[in-house]
């Protein structure tokens, strides 16, 4: 018999195969993508509450298929899937609420009748969500709890799976993400958060940018006066890539492995030399406007702003809950790092620029948590009661970064600095205006752990499978279309068609690739105004 561990990230899904009896990791499959359109949670809730839940259900049950068609066992066979995530995530899984997820005001949340909606623990039959597209008559669903609505497992995951739920120093947990899950800890006191980070923090919507996978640039280190690339190898595994010159292009030494692109890791590494290095004078301004890593993988401006916004975001809110909490900068002992980010990042760079504390003593880097803890859920079931013990003692604070003023001032001056190159002075002036604590100079030398060499540890003896293409397609009817193809002109991952069926117009997206929210410019250019997401359901091969 099998089970099978889940992480349902906001940028991809992560899973392993186990073998029940030996407890040993048979494969893994992870995704290149998300299956709903957008880089962030909150595209993926503003798709489900504009097009429907029920099609946003479909979309991450469909892919989860794929999934477990990726492993090849016979369906009898698996006996229970654990299943981590954050709240949102989790809520379109089993198709369950998710207007309070999208509406944080009481009241608001009162007259639509969604107040105090429980998230609990629950085991459940497999087949009442996959009945109809992968029986398995055998296998039962497990959903760790939430703290809060807000917090959800993924949040409780990065706190058990570390040590950090046992540190008697005030500590900070992080989980990178497009949705940075956060927790500070100060006593028996833990104060949680999440900042909306956006996809660049993982390598999206950069112009060369990718999910941290096999050929993705990881991080980067400066070699006799050049940059020595680091790149992922099929394992996930850190290997030796081309020694470049960023500034003119040039190849000075061919690597062990070939660059297809550059995660978000590997940006922060980029960042983080560009300034130390003095190639950036002034942010966000680029010698000659990019910087050049290798055939078609180039660095511009734009994605300067990109990544500023992004760590910037996460900087604030790391800010925001010690000056929420009282908590002096200094007293602050510990920063977990965990998620693929935290693993692979460099965390000197990545202190460097201010994505983790800068003046936090000591650094301690995990693999993914939330998949950790899926797979001791999976292996023994009786294990989710101490998840639920736990969860019941934690006396979490949330702070909600939307309605934080000392967030909004502190991000203010973020992105002042990296799209505008506002010098550190007048960032502390500000600060000073806004009667926040100035933040202190960064500690020269620091205690950094990395206590894995992959966000994965252990793929298993079958090794790493990748579902590149989750290739589900939406369409709607565009009854008024033209055929004038602007729209397919406009979209910059080239995620749409329009094509005739039956004499009717149709609009044909490929979900995974559509940036959603963020983007939506074949609403806005199509002359006709006939494009509507909301309309949009999952197509029928």
């Amino acid at each position: 018999m099998y089970v099978i561990s889940l992480d349902l990230g906001t940028s991809g899904f992560r899973s392993q195969l186990i073998d029940l009896e030996k407890q040993e990791t048979v494969k893994t499959v992870i995704t290149m993508g998300h299956p709903l359109p957008g880089g962030n949670v909150m595209d993926h809730l503003d798709f489900a509450m504009g097009t429907g839940t029920d099609v946003a259900h479909g979309l991450i049950i469909e892919t989860v298929k794929e999934i477990l068609e990726k492993f090849d066992v016979e369906p009898e066979k698996i006996q229970r899937i654990a299943v981590c995530g954050n709240p949102i995530q989790l809520s379109l899984f089993q198709n369950m609420e998710i207007r309070d997820l999208a509406y944080a005001g009481e009241n608001k949340q009162a007259s639509l009748g969604v107040k105090d909606v429980k998230r609990d623990a629950r085991i459940f039959p497999a087949n009442e969500i996959f009945a109809d597209i992968y029986p398995m008559d055998n296998c039962e669903i497990v959903i760790p709890p939430a703290i809060k609505h807000e917090i959800g497992a993924d949040a409780l995951a990065m706190m058990l799976e570390t040590d950090f739920i046992h540190q008697a120093e005030p500590c900070l947990v992080t989980d990178y993400g497009t949705n940075a899950e956060m927790a500070l800890k100060i006593g028996e006191r833990i104060i949680t958060a999440s900042a909306a980070a956006g996809p660049a923090i993982e390598g999206q919507g950069i112009a060369c940018g990718m999910l941290a996978g096999p050929g993705a640039i990881s991080d980067i280190n400066v070699e006799n006066g050049h940059w020595r690339l680091t790149v992922l190898d099929e394992t996930m595994t850190s290997g030796k890539g081309p020694l470049v010159d960023p500034v003119s292009g040039e190849t000075i030494e061919e690597g062990d492995l070939v660059p297809k692109g550059i995660t978000g890791t590997g940006v922060i590494s980029t960042m983080a030399l560009a300034i130390k290095e003095g190639i950036i004078e002034k942010l966000p301004q680029l010698p000659n406007r990019k910087l050049i890593l290798g055939e078609g993988i180039v660095i511009t401006d734009q994605d300067v702003e990109e990544v500023g916004k992004a760590i910037g975001a996460i900087r604030a809110a790391h800010m925001t809950l010690m000056v929420e909490s009282g908590l002096k900068y200094e007293d602050l002992r510990y920063s977990y790092m965990s998620g693929a980010t935290g693993t692979y990042v460099d965390a000197d760079k990545a202190r460097h620029i201010g994505s983790v504390p800068g003046f936090s003593r000591g650094i301690i880097q995990f693999g993914n948590t939330s998949i950790g803890l899926a797979r001791k859920i999976a292996i023994d079931v009786s294990k989710l009661d101490e998840v639920i013990a736990v969860a019941k003692k934690i006396h979490a604070d949330h702070l909600m970064m939307a309605t934080s003023d000392t967030f909004k001032d502190i991000y203010v001056c973020e992105l002042s600095t990296w799209q505008q190159g506002m010098p550190a002075e007048m960032y502390a002036q500000m600060l000073e205006m806004y009667g926040i604590p100035v933040f202190p100079q960064d500690l020269e030398k620091v205690e950094i752990e990395r206590r894995v060499s992959r966000d994965i540890d252990d793929v298993g003896y079958l090794g790493l499978d990748i579902v590149k293409d989750i290739g589900i397609t939406l369409e709607a009817p565009v009854e008024k279309c033209i055929l004038c193809h602007e729209c397919v002109e406009e979209c910059p991952e080239d995620a749409l068609e329009i094509i005739e069926e039956n004499g009717a117009r149709i609009v044909n997206i490929d979900s995974q690739h559509c940036l959603g929210t963020s983007c939506r410019r074949c609403v806005t250019i199509c002359p006709e105004q006939t494009m509507n997401h909301s309309l949009l359901k999952i197509k029928e091969e």
